[in-house]
């Protein structure tokens, strides 16, 4: 077992490094390791299906950690984009890889089973390259993280129905009684791991938490994961389902960030692992015998789901670079489909030979994902003019007292004043073109990610007093705070909104010193047009104070109906309705 371990990291670690160095990504050096050592190369690891099942459990960490994303509130307001984009892709896609695959001579019950494998794309290695690019919170991402949480649901009913496909060749009678067994046994699973989750985890995670042991808390993550995982395949259904499940209802418990902690270390070994096995399981034998086919049928479902995925980005209303973006991260096959098209030979509904090819087929699918992100990348450079991304910056070794994260516009100012007073700062940027900019005309601005823990140690935040929140998009500047509120608590926040929306986020999030970016600047414009109407200016200026102070408390006041429309509409109409009493009572005193 030791000598297997050793071949293992020795693959994984040369085969990723040149990859990585190459701009091929982590995912497909694995795969480039997974094929070197298995069977069809050097043959240093022969059960493959052994180690896939146990490399499974990376998938099943993968998943838990996005469950820990999505509180059930942002997952009940996803479900538009979960199961309607997500079942117009599948059905799309697996009726027009159906109908081909019966074109060509498979059975109905092999085309059905092959049109919906074929159609699911890969969690797995989805989420990993997105992360990589940090592209998981932009539009492209959010729309690919809903359709593969529907394709992931999606498998349950589809791993249920396959093995009853042969009792319907076999003219089998009960087969209607066995589809509501299932059907009961998960629906009254899932019920039940949602009470525990509610009743039962939170509580023991509070008893472990007493202990003040990081082993023992590392021991009861794992527990959680692993345990609910079990019960899952007990019942026949994904393991990574039910820990996504388990994840979502600890999404919102006071134990989030630490599971997260405890979970990432564990999460990319087992990945890596998962990518070598699938790439252990592909039998080159068939690729040398029919080479050109086995490459077309590849290319031709890639080809396929990147058409059929951007014409759902443009529906989406998705940019054209946003819908491209979309298409390629989930063109690729997924790793579910491995596990049906197992339970499909199993049940004699598929013939080993066409799962051979299909596993080969599913593979090469993954290869093409890396290398299309590449020639997006050198394509997206040669249309914008830009170079290839640095690292970031290095930081001097020195005393800070405030942290600018984003230093555009609203930034800059800051910077400007603290300059005067002679007040340590550092400021961090995510555009490398804005930071050589700014550097010309003399400002030290420093090219970093602010929701990264380790660069916030760097620019020395848990020394720092004050964190000035500027950046300019919405969801970058709550993963920022969401960081820093975790890590580094001691900082106070003064934080930019863009909007009205973006300041009941924050309020939410617990930060007072909150400031629209147009909302000073608008009240002065406001008391310049009424000065030029002929208001004196000292009522000017007491007609916009007022203005700004009322709107200033609803803001704060309101901000917990920010997920509630129709609450918020009824609220600004009373708002509106109140501030028009206050001033003609101004005026009607005025008067008198």
């Amino acid at each position: 077992m030791l000598p297997l371990l050793v071949v293992f990291l020795a693959a994984a670690v040369v085969a990723v490094t040149v990859f990585r160095r190459l701009g091929l990504g982590t995912v497909l050096g694995y795969l480039a390791a997974g094929v070197l050592v298995g069977p069809s190369v050097l043959g240093f690891a022969k059960d493959v299906e052994a180690t896939l099942h146990f490399a499974e459990l990376g998938v099943v960490l993968l998943l838990f950690l996005i469950g820990l994303e999505l509180q059930p509130s942002r997952l009940w307001k996803m479900r538009g984009a979960v199961f309607g984009v997500g079942t117009v892709q599948v059905v799309a896609t697996g009726a027009i890889v159906g109908g081909l695959a019966f074109a060509f001579g498979a059975t109905p019950a092999e085309a059905g089973i092959v049109g919906a494998a074929l159609a699911l794309s890969s969690t797995a290695f989805a989420m990993q390259t997105l992360a990589e690019k940090n592209e998981l919170t932009r539009p492209h991402g959010r729309a690919a993280f809903g359709i593969l949480l529907f394709q992931d649901v999606a498998t349950i009913p589809l791993l249920a129905v396959v093995p009853l496909l042969s009792d319907v060749a076999d003219g089998a009678a009960d087969e209607g009684t066995d589809v509501w067994l299932q059907t009961g046994l998960v629906t009254g699973v899932i019920v039940g791991l949602v009470l525990a989750g509610r009743f039962l985890l939170r509580p023991l995670l509070r008893f472990v938490a007493q202990a003040r042991s990081h082993e023992l808390s590392t021991a009861s993550t794992l527990l959680v994961v692993c345990g609910t995982a079990l019960l899952m395949e007990h019942i026949e259904i994904s393991m990574a389902l039910g820990a996504f499940l388990a994840g979502v209802l600890l999404a919102d418990s006071e134990f989030r960030h630490e599971l997260e902690a405890n979970i990432e270390p564990f999460k990319g070994l087992l990945l890596g692992l998962f990518f070598m096995a699938v790439g252990m399981s592909a039998d080159l034998s068939v690729l040398f015998a029919s080479p050109i086919v086995v490459l077309a049928l590849a290319l031709g479902l890639v080809a396929l789901k990147i058409a059929i995925l951007y014409g759902i980005g443009r529906w989406q209303k998705l940019t054209n670079r946003e819908s491209a973006s979309l298409a390629i991260a989930i063109s690729q096959g997924g790793e579910f489909a491995f596990v049906i098209f197992g339970v499909a030979v199993d049940s004699t509904v598929m013939r080993p030979e066409v799962r051979a090819l299909l596993v080969l087929m599913v593979t090469l699918s993954m290869v093409t994902t890396p290398l299309l992100f590449v020639a997006r990348d050198a394509i997206c450079r040669r249309i914008d003019g830009s170079g290839p991304q640095r690292d970031f910056d290095p930081m001097p070794d020195r005393e800070t007292r405030v942290i600018i994260a984003g230093f555009g516009r609203f930034g800059q100012i800051i910077g400007r004043i603290l300059r005067t007073k002679r007040i340590p700062f550092t400021a961090l940027d995510a555009n490398a073109e804005h930071i050589d900019f700014l550097r010309r005309f003399g400002n030290e601005t420093y090219y970093g990610d602010a929701s990264r823990v380790d660069l916030l140690r760097t620019a020395k935040a848990d020394e720092a007093e004050v964190l000035v929140l500027a950046v300019d998009e919405f969801e970058t500047s709550m993963k920022i705070l969401e960081t820093v509120q975790h890590h580094f608590p001691h900082l106070k926040v003064v934080a930019r909104a863009r909007n009205r929306q973006h300041a009941y986020a924050l309020f939410g999030a617990g930060v007072d010193a909150v400031f629209r970016e147009t909302f000073e600047s608008s009240l002065s414009a406001a008391q310049r047009t009424l000065e030029e109407l002929g208001m004196p200016s000292g009522e000017a200026r007491e007609v916009a104070r007022r203005f700004g102070e009322y709107d200033e408390a609803q803001v704060r006041a309101t901000h917990h109906l920010r997920d509630d429309p129709k609450a918020l509409v009824e609220s600004a109409k009373k708002y509106s309705a109140e501030l028009e009493r206050i001033f003609n009572l101004d005026e009607r005193e005025a008067a008198e």
